[in-house]
Parts: structure tokens; C-alpha cells; sequence
């Protein structure tokens, strides 16, 4: 698979961004605070929010600055409070058909006050399972919490989310801990996490969230903390150092401010941040792409029986748009034929 390329340009002191480009997958890990909340908007401008923060005043705000119009699907990744708040002006404003669960309901007056909101907006929950969304042309692989979690622990019961469009792919887990990652890489098929081009790192930086071995299949190249000022430590040391020693470029909303990713069709992305540099990666970004191979065009209306055919050619993968592809040949629907 092409390496797709990361072209980290930092915007500083932007005072009024603008609603997502259309024609493009636009994932903005959103400046909420200690806590998590992550704006998700296809190509098509459809739109899921992962999380949303501790603050019903900020995601208002939010909401206001990067001029939301509608959202199609809420997902809490677990039920505190730092996770859902944001959720409940969300669910009221745009009254999206489902919320996207754990299935474990929390006991605070955070979540009473979510779940009342959400019957008001006539939202229903969608409690996770194995299962494939499709967001427009973007595809969304739902983790749900591993077998065998203890079912009062919120964080150990995450819901995870793979993004995927086009060769790009990003990684959210909420603030699942040491015990359930392990449990996803006993269970979950090999291939599955990593690599990965941006992965929000697990439980804002917490030493009791990434691991080694975790790290190890998720492949990260860049990650970005979704953190602000708290009395955890976080994000800690022992966190920091293990995505230096992965290589990865790292990225904290406390110091940058929500850090936005906008993917091209093909997979090809850029980073940009409200303020502040990233910590760069063991292994600097390359500035510009690699060339590709120079191989003899494909006539303009060339067409395939099948994928053998495809792959006899030498033209596997087939991404849409290029001569050749069909949606007959593109099984998944993810935009590339016959890989």
C-alpha cells in the first residue's frame, strides 16, 4: 500500500475557522480541555462527533466556530463525564438518529441528564458491536469493548473507532486501559489496528493506557493528546516516551489547540494546528512525496472482467477515479478495487 503523505502545515492564532471543505474527509480532535472530543465530516458532509469534552459552554462554542450543520451520528466512547457533557448540547441541537454506545450506563447526573436529552431528541442508542458504518465514502470500523470486561469499569468497556478513507487511516480507543488493549490484541484478527497515520493517544496520556506492545501493532505515525490542565500528570512521561520510541510526531491540544487532519481522496493528508509545533517524530516527515514508479497509462475506458485481471495487469489496488475501476470490483466500498 502507498505510503500516503503527511504534510504537517501549523496555522497559527486561527480566530475564525471555517465549516470542513467539501470533497475531503476532514477529523478535528477539537480543543475541549481534560477531556476528549473528536468532529468527524466526510467528503459528503456528513458528520459523527466521537466524544464531547466536559463542557456543554465550550461545545457550544465549538460547534459555533467550525460552524457545524448538522450531525448524523453521536458516539460516547464510554460514559465520563470529561467523554459525554458536550454530547448533551450536541444531541439537542441536532437531534442525530443514534448514539453510538458502550451499552454500560454510567450513575451520574451527567449521563441522567444526557439520556434525557437524547429521548427528548428521539436519538436511540446503538449499543457497539463488530460492525462497519459508512459515513458518506468514509468507512468506520466500530471495536466494541472486548468480552470479559468488568462491567461497572466505564474506561475499560471504550468504544473504539477505526477511520478509513481512501489508504488513510486513524485510530480512536477513548480511555481504554492496559487490560483491554490486551484483550483486543488476543482477539481482534492480525492487521486490523495498525499502521495507522493518526492515533489519538488512549486515556489523555495516562501511564496505565499505551503499552509497548500495543503501540507496537497500532504503528502509529502521528499522535495527538487530547489534554488540558489537570491534576493527573497527564500526559506522563511514560507515556510521552513510548511514542517517541515509535517514532511518532506528537501533538497536544493543550498547547496547540484542536489539531484538525484533512485527507484528500487517495489518503494523501495534512495537519494543521491552531497555534504551536508538533514534537517531532524520531524519524523526520518527508516535505514532499516520494515519486511513484513511471508505468504506461491506462486507456481511458479500459475495463476488467475481474480482479485477477486487474492484478495480471499490474494495476492493483485500483482507486476510484483511475481508468479501470468499478464499483463491481471495489467489494468493500472503500474506494480501492482488487488490493
Amino acid at each position: 500500500m502507498k505510503r500516503a503523505l503527511c504534510l504537517l502545515a501549523l496555522s497559527l492564532g486561527l480566530a475564525h475557522a471555517q465549516r470542513a471543505p467539501a470533497g475531503v474527509l476532514t477529523i478535528r480532535f477539537l480543543d475541549v480541555g481534560q477531556g476528549d472530543a473528536i468532529l468527524i465530516t466526510s467528503p459528503e458532509g456528513k458528520s459523527v462527533l466521537y466524544d464531547g469534552g466536559r463542557s456543554e459552554s465550550r461545545m457550544r462554542e465549538l460547534i459555533r466556530q467550525y460552524d457545524v450543520p448538522s450531525l448524523d451520528l453521536i458516539a460516547a466512547s464510554h460514559g465520563d463525564a470529561d467523554h459525554i457533557t458536550g454530547l448533551i448540547p450536541a444531541a439537542a441541537l441536532f437531534k442525530p438518529r443514534f448514539l453510538l454506545n458502550n451499552g454500560v450506563a454510567a450513575t451520574t447526573q451527567t449521563w441522567a441528564k444526557l439520556t434525557n436529552i437524547l429521548k427528548l431528541a428521539g436519538t436511540q442508542g446503538l449499543p457497539a458491536r463488530n460492525q462497519v458504518l459508512n459515513l458518506g465514502s468514509v468507512r468506520l470500523t466500530v471495536l466494541p469493548p472486548p468480552a470479559g470486561m468488568p462491567a461497572g469499569d466505564q474506561n475499560l468497556n471504550s468504544v473504539g473507532l477505526i477511520v478509513q478513507y481512501g489508504s488513510f487511516r486513524a485510530l480512536l480507543t477513548g480511555d481504554s486501559e492496559t487490560e483491554q488493549t490486551r484483550a483486543w490484541l488476543r482477539t481482534l484478527p492480525g492487521g486490523t489496528l495498525g499502521p495507522v497515520d493518526v492515533y489519538k493517544s488512549i486515556h489523555h496520556g495516562a501511564a496505565n493506557g499505551d503499552s509497548a506492545a500495543w503501540l507496537a501493532a497500532v504503528q502509529p505515525r502521528n499522535v495527538v493528546v487530547s489534554v488540558g490542565p489537570n491534576n493527573y500528570g497527564h500526559p506522563t512521561s511514560t507515556a510521552l516516551n513510548l511514542y517517541r520510541k515509535v517514532g511518532a510526531a506528537v501533538f497536544r491540544t493543550d498547547l496547540q489547540g484542536t489539531v484538525t487532519v484533512t485527507v484528500q481522496p487517495g489518503g494523501a493528508y495534512r495537519i494543521t494546528t491552531e497555534k504551536g509545533a508538533a514534537t517531532p517524530a524520531a524519524v523526520p516527515v518527508k516535505p514532499a512525496p516520494t515519486p511513484a514508479p513511471v508505468v504506461p497509462a491506462a486507456p481511458a475506458n479500459v475495463t476488467y472482467p475481474n480482479c485477477a485481471a486487474v492484478r495480471a495487469a499490474g494495476k492493483s489496488p485500483l482507486l476510484r477515479g483511475q481508468p479501470g475501476y468499478s464499483s463491481k470490483l471495489d467489494r468493500d466500498g472503500d474506494g480501492r478495487a482488487c488490493e
